[in-house]
């Protein structure tokens, strides 16, 4: 559920960011991606454990997502950063994903199947022969299969209509206000578009669902540093050199590694744990504008 629902609220970021990038914005694109991630682990997981009191999540789910999470997040530092090439993050980055993808979706029987019986004990609940007894499945409903393609193709065209249209008004604004475009990027089309995952994780948050509260957040995550910096770096040169895009940088790393750190210390992460995320967010803000 977390990964779904990561790939559907994921449009407005990615989208964004890749519109930016087309206009020559390269610093606002970056911008977009770092600020949206920042923004995440502060308004879906911060927020959340404030309003609920606290976010649960299973070990074993922690320590895949959190693993691939912040591994992925290194690799793309590295790369914004020129220490890695293109090539090696594409690589490093596939052999982390494709293995996570195979986990998450395959299940068990398949990771077994395939080798990964050490990893799937690690991180994953064995299937046993009477789950399907005491938790049956839940009933599917019908829907008429073009409707749905005719739907997914509206809210593709006004997702990428909407970016269009808000990028450029807020690189307007900000050259008219004389703000740099990265700021523009991080704090306003950051958060802006990260707004449907805040909504969709605080709501998962409340009802105390931990397990797709954390998958959600940090699947978006991966997937703006992968759609949106990885893979465009393939065709155009995205770099992060600059003093404040590296304190920028260093501070989503240590919002990641704390938010991980507080989600797996016993009780999960508390209104106290949620204060520091926020706090780091603050931070964040604060570092951007300086």
């Amino acid at each position: 559920i977390g990964l779904l629902t990561a790939i559907a609220a994921d449009g407005p970021e990615v989208s964004s960011a890749l519109v930016a990038l087309i206009k020559g914005a390269h610093d606002a694109s970056v911008g977009v991606i770092v600020g949206s991630n920042t923004f995440n682990l502060a308004a879906m997981l911060g927020v959340s454990a404030l309003l609920a009191g606290s976010v649960l999540v299973p070990r074993k789910t922690l320590l895949l997502e959190g693993t691939a999470g912040l591994v992925v997040t290194a690799i793309v530092i590295a790369l914004l950063l020129g220490w890695v090439p293109v090539a090696a993050a594409i690589v490093m980055l596939a052999c982390v994903l494709a293995p996570y993808l195979l986990l998450v979706l395959g299940g068990y029987d398949l990771a077994c199947r395939v080798g990964l019986r050490r990893v799937a004990r690690l991180v994953l609940e064995q299937d046993t022969g009477d789950a399907q007894a005491h938790h049956p499945p839940h009933a599917i409903p019908e829907f008429a299969t073009h409707q749905q393609l005719v739907l997914m193709a509206v809210d593709i065209t006004v997702i990428v209509g909407g970016s269009f249209g808000m990028v450029q008004a807020a690189l307007t604004l900000g050259t008219r206000w004389g703000l740099a475009s990265g700021l523009v990027g991080a704090l306003i089309l950051g958060p802006l578009t990260s707004l449907p995952n805040a909504l969709t994780g605080v709501r998962l948050g409340r009802a105390r669902r931990g397990a797709a509260l954390v998958t959600e957040t940090l699947n978006s995550n991966t997937i703006n540093l992968v759609a949106g910096v990885a893979l465009p770096s393939l065709f155009v040169a995205l770099t992060a050199k600059s003093a404040q895009n590296q304190l920028d940088l260093a501070l989503l790393a240590a919002a990641m590694v704390a938010t991980i750190g507080l989600l797996a210390a016993r009780g999960g992460m508390r209104r106290p744990g949620a204060a520091i995320i926020l706090a780091l967010y603050a931070g964040f803000i604060a570092a951007t504008l300086s």
